[in-house]
């Protein structure tokens, strides 16, 4: 069980730290490419819908370091956090289902309670 938390507290951090990046790259790519835009109003709209899709890019995928480095470091709340997240990664195919099932196939074990309990 050691090696499946191992994994999956790497994973949620590399998860965490792709997520940002991405954020980062449509605030940048979506708002230069608003700038070229003729039209005020629509360069608002898209440019506030593209920073509500980064805020929350930004926020779950800081979540997600968290998760994966509390993972790591065995604290009980990292494995609620984890629980959560993987919930929230299970419609995300193919990728985020196959990380989501994963999480919660081993951190709902038994001995992942256990591991966790001193925590």
């Amino acid at each position: 069980m050691e090696r499946h938390i191992r994994i999956l507290g790497v994973i949620y951090i590399a998860f965490g730290a792709l997520g940002i990046l991405a954020a980062l790259l449509l605030l940048v790519g979506f708002t230069s490419a608003g700038l070229w835009s003729e039209n005020r109003e629509t360069f608002l709209i898209s440019a506030s819908a593209v920073a509500a899709v980064a805020i929350y890019l930004v926020l779950i995928s800081t979540l997600a370091i968290i998760g994966g480095e509390g993972l790591l470091r065995r604290r009980s709340w990292a494995r609620v956090l984890v629980i959560v997240l993987a919930c929230l990664y299970l419609p995300h195919f193919p990728l985020g289902t196959a990380v989501g099932i994963y999480a919660l196939w081993a951190l709902t074990r038994h001995a992942a309670r256990l591991a966790f309990s001193h925590g």
